[in-house]
C-alpha cells in the first residue's frame, strides 16, 4: 500500500468516527445537557471513570429485566451487564423483596446480625476454598485486604501482578504500574507466559509475599488463563513460600465453586465481589483457615478490619436471597452456555466478512477485540485501533445493544435467544455497513494505531 494510499484509508476511517458520533449527538440531546449539568459539579460530569467516553456518555434513568432505557426514550438490551455486578438482571424481584424487608427491619443496627452468618455460610459453601471469609464494600477492598493480609502472614513486602489485570480501582495493571495503585512493592509480569513468571518469582523469591490473578483477565480483554501458567504460578509460589491470591471477583460466575476448579488449583486467598450478593454494594475476601484467623478479634495480636457497611443488612439480606434462590447453578450453567454460543456466532461472523477482529472470552463473560487474534495476553491487543473498537460501538448502541464502550459483554440472567439474536444481527450489520475499513491491505495500518 503507498503512502497517498494509506493517507486515504486513515482519512475514511476518521470521517468514518467522526460521522458516528455526529449521529450519537443528534440522537441523544437530553443525555448532553444532563451530562453538561453534571460537569458542574463533578469533573468531567463523572465519578465512575470507566463509564465514561466522548463525546458523552448517554445518560440511563431506569432498567427492567435486560432492558435500559435512556434519557431520550432509547430502549437497549443491557449487555454491559453492570461488568458482571448485574448477573441477574434489572430489579430481580426476589432480590426486591430481600431488600424491602431489609428495611422494615432497621437499616443501621450497630451490631452483629442473623443475616451475615447466614450469608457467609452460603458463600463458603459454594466456594470451597474460602475457609474463612470476610466481607468488604467491593472488590477493591477486598483485593487490599487480601494482599495486605499475604504481606503481614509472609513479613516480605514483593507482589506480582501481571499485564492487562485489574483488581479494583487502586489495583489497575495495563502495560504498566498506575500511578494511581496501591504502592506496594509490584513485581510486574506478562500475562500468560509461564516461563517469565517462573523466572520473576524464583527472582524475587526471597521477598515476594502474593502473586495475585485473574484466572480469566476481566477488564483486561476477558483473556482466559493457560492451564500451564497457572499451573505454574501454583507450583512456584509453593517453592519459595509466596501466596497465590486468584481474583475470581468476575469469573466466579464461571464455573461452579469459581473458576479455579476448571483448572483444579487451589488459591491460598480468592476475593469475590459484583454479582454474589445481587448487584448491591459487595466484597469478600478469604481463604486458608489458618491465615484468615488473624483476623480473630478474639486471638490476642489479631489484625483488626475495620468497616461500618461491612455487614450492612441491605447487601447481607439480599447475598441470601442471591445465593440461595437466584444464582443457582442451573441458572448460571444457562448463562454460560448462552455466552458461548453467542461467542461462537460472533466468531463466524467475523471470519464470514473477513473482518480483523475477534471474540474471546469463557461462558457468559466475553470481549471484541480489534485484531484478528488470537489474543493471549494484553501484548496482542495493545496495537488494535481504537477508532474500529469505537465504530463497533457507536453502531450497535444504533441498534439497540448495550454493552461496554471497550467491547466487553456480560450476559444476565435475563439475556434470552432475542436478545442475542438482535446481538449477533446487529454485529452483522456493523461488519457489512463497515467492510470497506476492513480491507486486508489496511489491516497493518490499524494495527499499528494505538
Amino acid at each position: 500500500m503507498s503512502v497517498a494510499e494509506n493517507l486515504i484509508a486513515d482519512a475514511a476511517l476518521d470521517d468514518a468516527v467522526s460521522d458516528a458520533r455526529a449521529a450519537y449527538v443528534a440522537r441523544n440531546p437530553n443525555s448532553a445537557k444532563q451530562h453538561a449539568q453534571a460537569a458542574e459539579v463533578m469533573p468531567g460530569g463523572n465519578t465512575r471513570t470507566v463509564l465514561f467516553y466522548e463525546p458523552f456518555p448517554l445518560t440511563v434513568v431506569r432498567g427492567a429485566g435486560c432492558e435500559v432505557f435512556d434519557a431520550d426514550g432509547h430502549r437497549y438490551f443491557d449487555f454491559m451487564g453492570e461488568y458482571t455486578a448485574g448477573l441477574a438482571g434489572h430489579s430481580n424481584p426476589i432480590i426486591v423483596e430481600a431488600i424491602k424487608s431489609a428495611i422494615d427491619s432497621g437499616l443501621s443496627l450497630s451490631g452483629h446480625t442473623r443475616v451475615e452468618a447466614e450469608f457467609a455460610k452460603l458463600v463458603a459453601e459454594r466456594f470451597p476454598a474460602m475457609e474463612l471469609l470476610r466481607f468488604t464494600n467491593s472488590g477493591t477492598e477486598a483485593t487490599l485486604l487480601a494482599l495486605t493480609l499475604a504481606r503481614i502472614a509472609t513479613d516480605r513486602k514483593k507482589v506480582m501482578a501481571f499485564d492487562g489485570g485489574y483488581h479494583g480501582s487502586v489495583f489497575v495493571f495495563k502495560d504498566a504500574v498506575n500511578q494511581v495503585n496501591a504502592p506496594f512493592d509490584w513485581v510486574f509480569a506478562p500475562y500468560n507466559d509461564a516461563a517469565a513468571a517462573a523466572r520473576l518469582i524464583a527472582q524475587h523469591g526471597a521477598d515476594l509475599a502474593a502473586v495475585i490473578v485473574e484466572p480469566m483477565q476481566g477488564s483486561g480483554g476477558c483473556i482466559p488463563a493457560e492451564q500451564e501458567f497457572l499451573s505454574t504460578l501454583r507450583r512456584e509460589t509453593e517453592k519459595v513460600g509466596a501466596l497465590l491470591v486468584f481474583d475470581e471477583v468476575m469469573t466466579s460466575r464461571l464455573a461452579p465453586g469459581g473458576l479455579q476448579t476448571r483448572y483444579g488449583i487451589r488459591p491460598d486467598l480468592m476475593t469475590l465481589g459484583k454479582y454474589v450478593a445481587g448487584g448491591m454494594s459487595f466484597g469478600a475476601f478469604g481463604g486458608r483457615a489458618d491465615l484468615m484467623r488473624r483476623f480473630d478479634p478474639r486471638t490476642p495480636g489479631a489484625l483488626g478490619h475495620a468497616g461500618t457497611f461491612n455487614n450492612n443488612v441491605l447487601t447481607m439480606s439480599a447475598g441470601i436471597a442471591a445465593m440461595s434462590r437466584v444464582v443457582t447453578q442451573e441458572a448460571l450453567d444457562a448463562a454460560n452456555a448462552r455466552g458461548d454460543a453467542l461467542r461462537a456466532r460472533l466468531q463466524a461472523l467475523c471470519k464470514e466478512h473477513r473482518a480483523p477482529l475477534c471474540v474471546t472470552g469463557i461462558g457468559s463473560l466475553f470481549t471484541i477485540h480489534g485484531v484478528e487474534g488470537p489474543v493471549r495476553s494484553n501484548a496482542d491487543i495493545t496495537g488494535q485501533d481504537q477508532r474500529i473498537k469505537e465504530l463497533l460501538f457507536f453502531d450497535l448502541l444504533e441498534q439497540g445493544i448495550y454493552l461496554a464502550r471497550r467491547g466487553m459483554a456480560a450476559l444476565s440472567f435475563e439475556i434470552g435467544d432475542t436478545a442475542c439474536d438482535a446481538f449477533a444481527s446487529a454485529f452483522d450489520q456493523f461488519l457489512k455497513r463497515r467492510s470497506a475499513l476492513f480491507a486486508t491491505d489496511a489491516t497493518s495500518l490499524r494495527r499499528n494505531r494505538g
